[in-house]
């Protein structure tokens, strides 16, 4: 007697057309097979039923597809030449099975119950109306008479006539499978699904009895075969994973493109099983969890292809965007999903070699982007130091892009590398950049201020702007400097600070030092309120003229003049080039004192009202 598993073989191959037709005589059939060369075990078959008009293009193995069978792995089993007279005896059932699967065609709706009246079907009528838990049912009972006990004499027709029809049986099984996706065949499904745990059953029964004993189809490892042609669907949608998807037009590479496809086919297949097929199977095929790891698997395999392949740093970036971002947030995190998938359990996309591989390009990438990104902005701010270009006015005040057009890109970045590549070290080694960024910005600003072109003051007052910008910057915890980076940029932004200063402080001082060398003279203690009169005055000018400096920018520069300018008045005292020769002019000075500290004073009081009136408005 042939192999069961071999002459299922033979017969789906010959119902496909791969050589012989029901038509011919057994004879001629049985001739063809002498001379027929070996096949190959992989092979290219249609599928055998013509779907539901109604049923949506995508969702099932179409008779239009083309489906890759590897025949070995579903039924466990290799070709050779068969024996001549075997080999006849298959052609006799291939005429049979055809006709079946003719009537498979015409008729693939859902199972149909018989009314009270109907007459009881029998194995053929059951399958036609896809019964298949009856037909299986009709199955066992025909095994059980068979081989219940070894008093009966099996005859070798009727046992070949129930090899045929579990054959049959289990063809239409895979053809069932097959249409998992198709929504109107998941009553079929059910019974589908029912005859497999019966068939495990049985053959955890039969696994108790000697081979010998056993028929030759046990075991029949339906939910093997079940699970394996679930793979093969699995990887076949993949494959063929929706082109029709607009949303993938606006990605900029094919790579892009594929790998959003396989992300969409994933999460859009897997809801179907979790709103659709999960009520179809019994619990313990754990059904969702099933599906995940396949379709896990098939994205994994995917994405190692892409990964092993030369690929631009963009995809790269989309690459890793998915593994990290979208896959397990979007996709296994999925409201419906997420319950019934055990994602912890899926394991990596991607092996750590092409993991790790992938974010050394990538962090590579970024450092010379953020590179570029500096020293692009820096050379556009020079340039307009050099052709001595006017600041703009923005809300009043001088204002330059400079730190707008560095600041945000760089702080994409190294949060694009603390998500991606969850490495802190990494961030840190971004920033680092920005110390040897501010020194430059540092050497160039001293060279500017040593041509001393036309509008360098209000060039000063833009890039004042600028440094509190990028010290706001590094002063924030939530960015990831390490200490010594961020002591390093602070200490060079209040260099940067200070150089600004002093140029606006430095003339000023030099424009009041007529007036300061009056202090503490015969004329200031004669005519006291005059001298500081007219020194409150000249300093309420120049602090009108930092008007279009920004308010925090103003506000520090005028601190610090205020404690310039009462530095230089005591100093003035302190060189006591005056001469009190009693107690009355002691007195009276120690009251010029305070009148002067206090006029002062109040030059830098108004200021900070007018500020704070502002403010509230």
């Amino acid at each position: 007697m042939m192999s069961f598993s071999k002459a299922r073989k033979e017969d789906v191959c010959q119902i496909t057309g791969i050589e012989g037709t029901a038509d011919e005589e057994p004879k001629e059939q049985c001739q063809k097979e002498k001379n027929k060369m070996k096949k190959p075990n992989t092979l290219k078959i249609k599928s055998l039923i013509k779907h539901r008009k109604n049923s949506k293009s995508e969702a099932a193995l179409t008779s239009e597809t083309l489906l890759e069978v590897d025949l070995d792995a579903i039924e466990g089993i290799a070709y050779s030449p068969g024996d001549p007279q075997v080999e006849c005896q298959k052609q006799k059932n291939i005429g049979k099975i055809s006709a079946k699967i003719k009537k498979w065609q015409r008729n693939s709706k859902s199972p149909e119950t018989p009314t009270d009246n109907a007459v009881e079907l029998d194995f053929n009528g059951n399958l036609e109306q896809n019964r298949l838990a009856e037909a299986q049912q009709q199955l066992l009972e025909a095994e059980e008479c068979l081989f219940s006990s070894k008093e009966v004499t099996r005859g070798k027709d009727e046992e070949d006539k129930l090899q045929m029809d579990y054959e049959i049986f289990i063809l239409r099984l895979r053809l069932v499978i097959q249409d998992s996706f198709i929504e109107d065949n998941q009553e079929t499904l059910k019974s589908a699904l029912i005859s497999i745990v019966k068939e495990e059953a049985q053959d955890r029964r039969w696994a108790e009895v000697a081979a010998d004993q056993r028929p030759i189809w046990r075991p029949t490892r339906c939910r093997q075969f079940h699970d394996t042609l679930l793979q093969i669907i699995v990887e076949q949608r993949m494959k063929n994973a929706d082109e029709q998807n607009n949303l993938a037009d606006n990605l900029s590479t094919s790579l892009k493109r594929e790998v959003f496809r396989l992300g969409k086919q994933v999460q859009k297949d897997l809801l179907r099983v979790v709103r659709n097929l999960r009520e179809c199977y019994p619990p313990d095929f754990d059904i969702c969890r099933l599906y995940a790891r396949l379709y896990h698997q098939a994205f994994s395999t995917r994405l190692q292809e892409f990964s092993r392949s030369n690929i631009s740093s963009e995809e790269c970036l989309y690459i890793l965007s998915w593994i990290v971002e979208y896959y397990p947030k979007d996709v296994l995190k999925y409201k419906e999903l997420e319950e019934h998938i055990n994602s912890s359990s899926l394991g990596p996309l991607l092996p750590e070699e092409d993991l790790e591989r992938l974010e050394k390009q990538y962090f590579s990438y970024k450092e010379n982007e953020i590179r570029k990104w500096l020293s692009n902005a820096f050379e556009k701010e020079v340039k307009k130091w050099s052709d001595d270009i006017e600041p703009e006015l923005m809300d009043g005040y001088y204002f330059s892009n400079f730190a707008l057009d560095v600041l945000p890109l760089v702080d994409g970045a190294v949060k694009d590398v603390n998500t991606l590549l969850s490495s802190e070290d990494k961030a840190w080694s971004l920033l680092n950049q920005l110390d040897s960024f501010f020194l430059s910005y540092k050497t160039s600003l001293e060279k500017l201020i040593k041509r001393n072109p036309e509008n360098i003051p209000k060039t000063l007052s833009a890039n004042l702007d600028n440094i509190y910008q990028f010290r706001d910057y590094v002063q924030k915890p939530e960015h990831p400097f390490s200490e010594d980076t961020r002591t390093a940029c602070l200490s060079t932004l209040a260099d940067l600070k200070n150089i600004c200063h002093k140029y606006f402080l430095s003339r000023i001082h030099t424009e009041l030092k007529p007036l300061y060398q009056k202090l503490w003279t015969k004329v200031w203690f004669a005519g006291n309120s005059e001298v500081v009169e007219e020194l409150v005055k000249e300093l309420e000018n120049y602090i009108e003229n930092f008007k279009e400096l920004k308010p925090v920018c103003r506000e520090e520069l005028l601190a610090e003049l205020h404690v310039e300018v009462m530095v230089e008045y005591v100093r003035r005292m302190m060189k006591r080039k005056l001469k009190l020769k009693d107690k009355e002019q002691q007195e009276a000075a120690a009251e010029f004192i305070c009148h002067d500290s206090s006029k002062i004073c109040s030059v830098f009081a108004k200021v900070e009202r007018n500020k704070h009136r502002s403010s509230t408005k």
